[in-house]
Order: structure tokens, then C-alpha cells, then sequence
């Protein structure tokens, strides 16, 4: 079952994060860096698409919140964190570093994480086990465009629904789950994953790359897969005795943002109510 983080600092051992898109405008950059101010772990996984090169080859979206997730990244390694990055599709020239160590964080191809109970998670991006960039990359950069398209509509929507006062809803999510061929898709490259994991004689297997967190195994392997900090807002996450748990950040997000509401509805119920102008009132 999803938890909703709590206002205070989480204590876990392990986080894996993953598909950020830093240098995208779908980059949910604000509630990224609150979210690492929230969680404290002794290790902290980035799995893959963490700065996208293909948008930042196309154009230069840099803010100052990009950089300043980095900067948080950067000292949490400083602070003993160990922050270990293993590069994806949209970030893969940072493969061309593998077993370098940069500011503290160690740039790996792949790993093999041990739970605090045992098991051995196998720790990949997993775009290798996608058919589309494996085998017809052209189409996967066609599908990225048509996909960043869907989420600046997406944004000019939301920007409608959040002056109504309703939550974020997400058209790409949506068709992801109502699309058969997407549901094939996710199916697909699940079981292959969890396929390869099998092969490497390992408990289970965290991967990011299709922006849909999910936990359940797959013919006796675990498959975890993190989310994305695009839509999803989730992190997988070790707790001090091993159990691992999908935090959904977006849920803790609207319960914040329903919590401040209704504190301003009682705050304007408790004002006593304007009178017209030239109106005294008695006292």
C-alpha cells in the first residue's frame, strides 16, 4: 500500500529516484527538492533520466530550481549520503563516466543493491529492455517530442483546473492505463526486466524508464519500479528492516494543499463580515 510522507523528516535506508528530467518544463522540480529536505537515507539511488539531453539538445531550459536539486544532491553526498547514479536513455553521456566518482556521487552502468533482510535487488534504468529505443531509437525521440507536446497541454489544463480549486490530473497517466497497446507496452518491458533478473539470479529488480511506479512480482521476482518526478511525484524507498514501500508524494502534496484551504475558508469564516460603507457597527 502507497503511504503519503509525513511534514516531518523521514528516516529510511535506502531511496531510489528516478526519470527527474532535469532541463524539461515537466520537471517537478519545487516538490522534488522538498521531498529530499523531507527523507534522510544512508543511500540514495538515482536511476536514470536524471538531466534529459535530448530536450536540452533541442533547447536550454536550465531555472534555478534545476540547480538547485543538484546542488541538494550534491550535499547530501557531502553529508554521508552515498549517491549512487546510474545513468538512463535521456541522460546516457553520462555513461561514457561509468565507475567514476563525481562530488561524492559514484556513476555505476548497473548494481546490485542488499536489502537490510537479504535480498539482492538488481539496480537498473532499464531502457535496455525497451523494444522502441533498442531497436528504432528515431521513433523513441518522435515519441519523446509527441510526449513533451502532451504535457505542456497538460500544464495549460491543470493551470484551468488548479483556479477552480481541483486537483492535478495527468492526460499521459490516463492514456497509459486506458490505452491497450500502452498497457502492452508496460507489460512487456516489465516481464523482460524481471526476466533479465531472473537470469541474474538476483531477489528482485528496481528500474525507472516508463514513468509508472509499480511493486509486485512477476513469476518469484520482485519488480519495483520508482515512478518519475514528471507526473507520478513517487520514490521507492528501504525501510531500516528491509520492507520497501512506494511513496507517493503527489498524494502528500494535495493533502497540503486541501489542508491550507480549509484553514483559509475558517480563517475568512471567523472575520466578521464587511459592512457597508457609512455603516458603524455597535459596539
Amino acid at each position: 500500500m502507497n503511504q503519503e510522507p509525513s511534514t516531518h523528516v523521514m528516516k529510511v535506508r535506502t531511496v531510489w529516484i528516478s526519470d527527474l528530467h532535469l532541463g524539461t518544463p515537466g520537471c517537478q522540480a519545487s516538490a522534488l527538492l522538498a521531498f529530499l529536505r523531507d527523507v534522510e537515507c544512508d543511500t540514495l539511488y538515482l536511476v536514470g533520466d536524471i538531466v534529459d539531453g535530448w530536450q536540452l539538445k533541442r533547447s536550454w531550459y536550465w531555472p534555478q530550481s534545476h540547480n538547485d536539486v543538484v546542488q541538494k544532491i550534491m550535499r547530501k553526498a557531502r553529508k554521508g549520503t552515498h549517491v549512487v547514479f546510474v545513468p538512463g536513455n535521456h541522460d546516457e553521456f553520462a555513461r561514457r563516466y561509468v565507475s567514476h566518482n563525481f562530488g561524492g556521487v559514484d556513476v555505476v552502468e548497473d548494481c546490485i543493491h542488499i536489502t537490510a533482510d537479504g535480498r539482492k535487488l538488481w539496480v537498473t534504468h532499464g531502457d535496455l529492455f525497451d523494444g522502441v529505443i533498442q531497436c528504432a531509437k528515431w521513433l523513441a525521440y518522435v515519441g519523446d517530442a509527441a510526449y513533451e507536446f502532451t504535457l505542456r497541454m497538460n500544464r495549460h489544463f491543470n493551470r484551468l483546473r488548479a483556479r477552480i480549486g481541483l486537483p492535478y490530473w495527468s492526460l499521459s497517466r490516463y492514456l497509459k492505463l486506458k490505452v491497450k497497446r500502452a498497457v502492452s507496452y508496460v507489460s512487456d518491458f516489465e516481464e523482460a526486466v524481471a526476466r533479465e533478473a531472473r537470469k541474474r539470479g538476483v531477489h528482485g529488480v528496481v528500474c525507472g524508464h516508463i514513468h509508472q511506479a509499480e511493486m509486485r512480482e512477476i513469476d518469484g521476482i520482485l519488480y519495483c519500479n520508482d515512478g518519475d518526478w514528471v507526473e507520478s511525484l513517487t520514490a521507492l524507498v528501504e525501510h531500516a528492516d528491509g520492507r520497501l514501500e512506494i511513496l507517493d508524494y503527489s498524494a502528500h502534496l494535495l493533502a497540503q494543499h486541501a489542508l491550507a484551504r480549509a484553514k483559509a475558508s475558517s480563517v475568512t469564516a471567523a472575520e466578521p463580515a464587511a459592512l457597508p460603507e457609512g455603516v458603524v457597527a455597535k459596539r
